[in-house]
């Protein structure tokens, strides 16, 4: 159960998606929900600061902090309005940083919640704001719902899409999820490239077994697809069984490359048409 919430409200983005997401799954597990908006402040004004500028550029630099949090405020009153019209406990937080400071700001922020929910990143809008989901994702230890930007109204979770290969950070993901799974109408077992000659321990009919032993009757849907197409043959799915959220590990290179993001889950940040919840 989820009843311990973070929201990302983006201060230089449209925010309605991940607001009405957010106050809508607080309100369904009648949990506590903190919000948190950054104003990023200008990397240049900080650097003369730094080096020792004058204090015409130190006054400057107070405005850009100034700014930033109005920028900042201006995203969480439109949160606030929707967190009193639901009526659900809530607090609020604004941060005026650079870049990187924010980031590694939330990301430890983040690590005290059951979830964290962020706004997809939008590559066609620059925004620092992109770069959160990242932050969380590999930084926060623990699961995040990553919002479409195209998203519309609440979450509606009736139908549940596993993305399974039997690794490590698709089991973390699945066991994140499991108050959306038991709650959910149907689920779906997405599996692609899955030898079933070699039906060990973490198999797909291994997986349906034990969601058995919850109560979850869950359905396998076993997919072919070429490397470069796993995420759109995971999304067309999702488009052609109604899912209504989508469940996989979030997945890096390599520990030396921990924060660049893995093909398939990269793939799925720019692509996704429906909420993902990922866990790494």
């Amino acid at each position: 159960m989820f009843k311990n919430i973070l929201v990302h409200v983006p201060s230089e983005r449209p925010v309605r998606p991940v607001i009405d997401v957010a106050v809508s799954l607080a309100f369904a597990h009648r949990a506590h929900l903190d919000a948190v908006a950054i104003g990023y402040e200008s990397l240049s004004s900080v650097g003369l600061v730094a080096e020792g500028g004058s204090a015409a550029v130190a006054v400057a630099m107070d405005v850009e902090q100034e700014q930033a949090l109005v920028r900042a405020n201006a995203a969480i009153s439109v949160f606030e309005v929707e967190a009193k019209l639901a009526k659900i406990a809530y607090r609020t937080r604004t941060i005026a940083s650079i870049p990187a400071e924010a980031a590694e700001t939330i990301g430890a922020l983040a690590r005290l919640y059951d979830i964290s929910v962020v706004l997809q990143p939008d590559s066609s809008f620059s925004s620092y704001d992109n770069d959160i989901p990242q932050e969380i994702l590999f930084n926060s230890g623990g699961p995040m719902l990553m919002v479409p930007y195209i998203h519309k109204g609440p979450l509606d979770i009736k139908h549940v899409g596993i993305a399974w290969d039997g690794g490590r950070l698709a089991a973390r993901a699945l066991h994140d999820a499991l108050p959306f799974i038991t709650a959910a109408q149907e689920v779906t077992v997405i599996v692609v490239n899955e030898d079933l000659g070699d039906a060990g321990e973490s198999s797909s009919i291994e997986l349906i077994s034990h969601l058995a032993r919850r109560g979850i009757n869950a359905r396998v849907e076993r997919l072919t697809a070429d490397q470069v197409s796993v995420h759109g043959t995971i999304l067309s799915i999702a488009a052609d069984r109604n899912i209504d959220l989508l469940v996989m590990g979030g997945y890096s290179h390599s520990r030396l490359q921990e924060r660049i993001l893995g093909g398939v889950t990269r793939a799925m940040f720019e692509s996704m048409t429906v909420p993902v919840l990922m866990s790494h």
